[in-house]
């Protein structure tokens, strides 16, 4: 078959590939979830702040401080699920899904810098104590914790695969751990005088906050430099296709990438020795992708030549 045909028929099927990947479906559900823990986050967050001045908690100051990240954080996840609804256009042919990612890389980034200002504030404490009033302490952090388990349980009810929600839900889970903390602090100077824990609960719940940002940095940084998704073995595809799809005879420059978490792409050149129809090859090797390894955009260029250059052995 002539390079003109095949280039004919490789545009059928990116065609066709290109079309189911914008048919991929964002929860709706996900941006109202994230709008109702936003403002429920945004207005506790003063009472906090006011509570913290008071009492003169450094917990409930730091909770508040993380409280207001949250709500910002919530806001650029909401910001995120609505751009993920604009249509494709010439400038942007995959859509804006991408913007879950970017979300959920900033949103990752300011956890640990909220962890690094706890642990600042925390260190000032203990070089000069500062008295705390116990009583509204607790009582601002209880409800604190109120708000905060509403919050979380509203966010739980998403998609718990989509990145973005999940850092949004690791920003909760921290203002949980700070609101406990803040009780906690509360309590022991309450009941023993011990002012010292304020600081030092702060600082164990910024460890547990730079430990979750981490995980989101990571994981989000690797999807925004197209890093392979986790699950994908060129290997093993390579193999697969060939002792699945009859006539194939070798599977190289495979490059698989991810547009969010849960939209999967990938290239590739598929060689054969003799093929009547190449859209059988085509369908059978898409459909083989789609199943086994959650591919939902498959670009494939068919070849009848043996690969001529180095590069296929990338």
């Amino acid at each position: 078959m002539s390079q003109q045909s095949n280039n004919h028929q490789h545009h059928h099927g990116h065609e066709h590939d290109h079309h189911h990947d914008h048919s991929v479906a964002v929860n709706p559900d996900n941006k109202t979830y994230v709008m109702w823990a936003m403002v429920l986050t945004f207005g506790f967050m003063f009472a906090e702040v006011i509570g913290g001045i008071i009492s003169g908690s450094l917990a409930l100051l730091a909770d508040a401080g993380h409280m207001l990240s949250d709500g910002v954080a919530l806001l650029l996840s909401w910001l995120a699920f609505k751009f993920s609804e604009r249509e494709t256009s010439e400038s942007h042919t995959f859509g804006w899904h991408r913007f879950q990612i970017l979300a959920a890389f900033v949103n990752g980034l300011s956890l640990m810098l909220i962890a690094v200002w706890i642990v600042f504030e925390a260190i000032t404490r203990f070089l000069s104590p500062v008295t705390v009033m116990a009583t509204p302490m607790l009582v601002i952090a209880t409800l604190g914790l109120v708000v905060n388990l509403v919050v979380f349980k509203i966010l739980s009810s998403g998609d718990q695969e989509n990145l973005n929600l999940k850092s949004a839900m690791i920003h909760v889970i921290g203002d949980l751990l700070g609101s406990v903390a803040a009780i906690l602090a509360a309590l022991l100077i309450m009941f023993f005088g011990w002012h010292i824990s304020d600081p030092l609960l702060s600082i164990l719940v910024a460890v547990l906050i730079v430990r979750s940002g981490w995980i989101v940095v990571k994981k989000s940084a690797h999807i925004l430099i197209e890093g392979t998704p986790s699950h994908v073995d060129e290997t093993a595809i390579k193999q697969q296709l060939i002792n699945h799809i009859e006539s194939v005879t070798d599977v190289h420059h495979i490059h698989a990438w991810s547009l969010t978490n849960e939209i999967n792409l990938i290239t590739l050149h598929i060689q054969v020795d003799e093929v009547l129809y190449e859209e059988d090859v085509l369908r059978q090797a898409k459909d083989y992708l789609e199943e086994h390894f959650n591919m939902q955009h498959v670009t494939i260029q068919i070849e009848h030549l043996t690969c001529p250059d180095q590069a296929c052995l990338d």
